[in-house]
């Protein structure tokens, strides 16, 4: 039985009092600041997880949705004078077209072409992200306005904390319910066997491509809220770096596992700030850390301490 089974919606009421408390308590801008970006990379992980970890499917450039969002929210109301709500709805469209055309040609085979498309992708919206000066900024990046929603603008930190949040909840109450569907059973028996996923009618090209989708539109979408809040984006956004720190944070949180991946992301977002401290070694300590997690909890935390506590608990 799966977590999803198990508590559907005790992590949903913890996340709920989490939220109030951090917009109580926490002191100051920077706190703030680092629990945003928890929020944000905890959807992103999430519907990575969908992908990864439910479908078992490997993308090795995930970032370039987010750069194509953040880029579409920066260029489009720079350049041609665009509603901001809109830049970020067309970066969403815009990614979730282009990542059911790279699915239709590339799951009609066979094999880990998903990883090396990804790859490429990433490497190739990079580099135009880079070279195209005149609209991008270059490697030196450009600035991005504010967010305007319906003529409204986010007055803080703490207004930016209630809007990430709630999306968290959200998104962590849809992928409870959609895992708990036809589409998440679907899913499951793809990564457990396609063959025998595709014998028992499961058409295999259609829930990947549907999945690739559904991991992609959430991703440009924080990509646009990143830049608004920030202000500010660089091509790095879109790097294969980025895309391996969100592997990491799927992987060390735990595959197939939805508090596992909000695990990972809060964990992967703080320990580097945590880390700071340490003088130019702040890598190697995380790289370390990464190592001995991934040695004694090898399915990633969220899985193996479950197991671990349901074995103890009897």
């Amino acid at each position: 039985m799966n977590e999803v089974q198990k508590s559907p919606f005790l992590g949903l009421w913890f996340l709920g009092v989490t939220l109030i408390l951090l917009l109580a308590l926490l002191p100051n801008g920077y706190f703030l600041d680092i629990a945003i970006r928890m929020a944000i990379n905890a959807i992103i992980i999430i519907m990575l997880n969908l992908l990864i970890g439910f479908a078992g499917q490997i993308s090795l450039g995930h970032a370039a949705f987010f750069g194509i969002g953040a880029y579409s929210s920066a260029i489009l109301p720079a350049h041609f004078g665009w509603p901001s709500a809109l830049a970020l709805v067309f970066g969403a469209l815009f990614s979730g077209v282009l990542a059911l055309i790279l699915a239709r040609l590339i799951f009609r085979f066979k094999g880990h072409y998903l990883a090396m498309v990804t790859l490429g992708l990433g490497i190739i919206v990079s580099v135009i992200l880079t070279n195209e000066t005149a609209w991008t900024g270059g490697p030196d990046g450009m600035a991005v306005q504010d967010l305007d929603l319906l003529g409204h603008k986010l007055p803080g930190d703490r207004s930016w904390l209630g809007l990430t949040g709630f999306l968290l909840i959200l998104c962590v109450w849809g992928t409870i319910n959609l895992m708990e569907s036809p589409f998440g059973r679907a899913l499951r028996a793809l990564h457990g066997s396609e063959t025998a996923a595709a014998a028992a009618g499961v058409d295999l090209a259609r829930y990947k491509m549907a999945v690739f989708a559904l991991s992609a539109v959430p991703t440009s979408i924080m990509g646009s809220l990143t830049a608004h809040y920030v202000g500010f984006v660089t091509p790095n956004l879109a790097g294969f770096t980025h895309s391996i720190e969100m592997l990491t944070m799927v992987v060390l949180g735990g595959m197939a596992s939805i508090y596992g991946s909000v695990l990972g992301a809060v964990l992967l977002t703080a320990l580097p700030q945590l880390l700071a401290t340490l003088d130019g070694w702040e890598t190697v300590a995380l790289g370390a850390i990464l190592v001995i997690t991934m040695i004694f909890l090898p399915k990633g935390i969220v899985p193996t301490l479950t197991v671990y506590l349901g074995k103890h608990s009897r």
